[in-house]
C-alpha cells in the first residue's frame, strides 16, 4: 500500500468504520420496522380498493389520504418538524435513535404503495383458485397474494433500502451521525476532500451490495421464472434428443 493510503487509513479508518456501522444501523432498523407497518398498510389498501376482495371505499380513501400526506414531506422537513414527537418517543432527537421515528414515518407510506402495486400485479386466477376453496381473507393474503407478489416485493426492498440510505445521509446534516455526517463535517466544513470521497465510495459499495443481494433473492423466490427456465431446459433437451435420433436414422 502507498504510504499516503496507509497514513489515511491510520488517521481516518476508525472514524469511517464507526460511520459505516452507524449508517448500517440507521438503514436496517427503521427499514425493518417500516416493512412491518408498510406491508400491513399495503395489504389493507389493496383489499379495500374498489373492485378488490373486500372493497371499503371510505376506509381506502382515508388510508390513501394519510399515506399520500406522509409521502408529501421532504425528509429533512419531516425530520425537523417532528423533533418534539421524536424526543417523547426516543428520549432524544439526535444520533441514531433520533433518526428512527422520522425514517419510519417517511418510509412506511412509500413501502405501502409499493406493496399495494405488487399485490395488484398478482394474476386474478391465483386469487380466485384459493377463494373457490372457501379460504378466509387472511388465508388468501398469506397463501396466494403475498407468495405470488414476493419477487416484486423483494425487488422493492432494494429500492427502499437505497432510498433510506439517502435519507441517512441527509440526516447526517442535522447531527444524526453516520457517513453523511462525516462527509459533511470533513468534506464540506473542513475541506478534507479525501475523507468525503472515502465516505462516498463506502456508500456506493453499500448500494451495490444491497442491489446484488436483492436481485439474487428475488430470482430465488420467483418460482415463475424458475418454472420458465425449467420448461426451456426440457424443450432444449427434447430438441437435442430429436436431433440425435434424426442423425442416427440418416446413418
Amino acid at each position: 500500500m502507498p504510504n499516503e493510503l496507509v497514513a489515511f487509513v491510520n488517521e481516518y479508518g476508525e472514524l469511517l468504520l464507526e460511520g459505516t456501522v452507524a449508517t448500517v444501523i440507521m438503514l436496517l432498523v427503521p427499514t425493518i420496522i417500516s416493512y412491518v407497518i408498510g406491508v400491513a398498510l399495503g395489504v389493507v389498501l389493496y383489499l379495500t380498493a374498489p373492485g378488490s376482495l373486500r372493497p371499503h371505499p371510505k376506509l381506502n380513501a382515508v388510508l390513501g389520504w394519510v399515506v399520500n400526506i406522509c409521502r408529501s414531506f421532504p425528509f429533512i422537513i419531516l425530520m425537523i418538524s417532528i423533533i418534539p414527537v421524536t424526543r417523547i418517543i426516543m428520549g432524544t432527537s439526535t444520533g441514531i435513535m433520533g433518526t428512527i421515528p422520522p425514517l419510519v414515518l417517511s418510509t412506511s407510506p412509500f413501502i405501502a404503495r409499493m406493496v399495494e402495486q405488487s399485490l395488484a400485479e398478482v394474476p386474478r386466477a391465483s386469487v380466485e383458485a384459493v377463494e373457490a376453496c372457501g379460504a378466509s381473507t387472511p388465508r388468501i393474503v398469506f397463501s396466494a397474494l403475498l407468495p405470488e407478489a414476493l419477487p416484486s416485493i423483494v425487488r422493492g426492498v432494494a429500492v427502499t433500502l437505497i432510498a433510506v440510505l439517502g435519507y441517512t445521509a441527509i440526516a447526517g446534516a442535522v447531527g444524526a451521525g453516520g457517513l453523511g455526517d462525516i462527509a459533511i463535517r470533513y468534506g464540506y466544513y473542513r475541506y478534507q476532500t479525501e475523507v468525503m470521497i472515502a465516505a462516498i465510495v463506502i456508500l456506493v459499495v453499500i448500494v451495490q451490495v444491497i442491489q446484488s443481494v436483492c436481485d439474487v433473492v428475488a430470482r430465488k423466490v420467483d418460482h415463475r421464472s424458475q418454472a420458465a427456465v425449467s420448461a426451456s431446459e426440457k424443450r432444449s433437451r427434447r430438441d437435442r434428443s430429436r436431433a440425435m435420433r434424426a442423425n442416427v436414422g440418416r446413418h
